[in-house]
């Protein structure tokens, strides 16, 4: 299987590219979020390949990390998106947004996806929500709005690794520091425990 493709930019479309790698142009569809990221034709890139096999064909999904590869084989698991629709919902939102939603279930947002119904937007978070933990994607969710303290995110990493699942524990300890505790590890993190839910 192709899972790395290097070479020079032969052309490039919001939803495709094309490859040239020792005189073979590959075809490889993409998300928008991808295309941001190229460089312009004529230059060298490299993409974080998915191969997809199928009794009629084989088609190539090509991606600028390898969090939005992870993010895409994650989404193709789902009953009912293939990877066509796949690259429409990675296109649809960015990364960290697309993973906060899951997560969040937050359906409104989801069933704007051209493509993406409420039943589908549904089948996304029941089956997704509990599997959106790897690096990259994790930390991009993980950042909250506004500036984080050291002691926070003590306090926030503390939570987690008790089981609490990270907004939750971000919005304990928003509403931990909204009651006026001091930002000192253990009165924040004691008055956090209290609105965990």
């Amino acid at each position: 299987m192709i899972a790395l493709l290097r070479g020079t930019l032969v052309e490039k479309h919001p939803t495709q590219v094309i490859v040239e790698t020792h005189g073979v142009g590959y075809e490889v569809t993409i998300p928008v979020s991808t295309f941001s990221a190229l460089p312009d034709s004529g230059e060298a890139v490299t993409l974080r390949v998915h191969t997809h096999v199928r009794e009629d064909a084989l088609a190539l999904f090509g991606f600028a990390t390898l969090d939005e590869k992870r993010l895409f084989e994650k989404l193709i698991q789902v009953s009912g998106i293939g990877p066509k629709l796949a690259v429409t919902v990675l296109s649809g939102l960015p990364t960290a947004d697309l993973i906060r939603a899951i997560r969040e279930g937050h359906v409104e947002q989801l069933v704007r996806i051209p493509g993406v119904g409420k039943k589908t937007a549904e089948r996304m978070v029941l089956e997704l929500r509990d599997k959106m933990t790897f690096a990259g994607v994790e930390q991009a969710v993980a950042a909250p709005s506004g500036p984080v303290s050291v002691v926070e995110e003590d306090v926030l990493s503390a939570l987690v690794n008790l089981g609490c699942n990270r907004p939750a524990a971000e919005a304990a300890v928003k509403k931990a520091k909204a009651a006026g505790t001091a930002d000192e590890f253990e009165a924040l993190f004691r008055r956090s425990m209290e609105f965990i839910r």
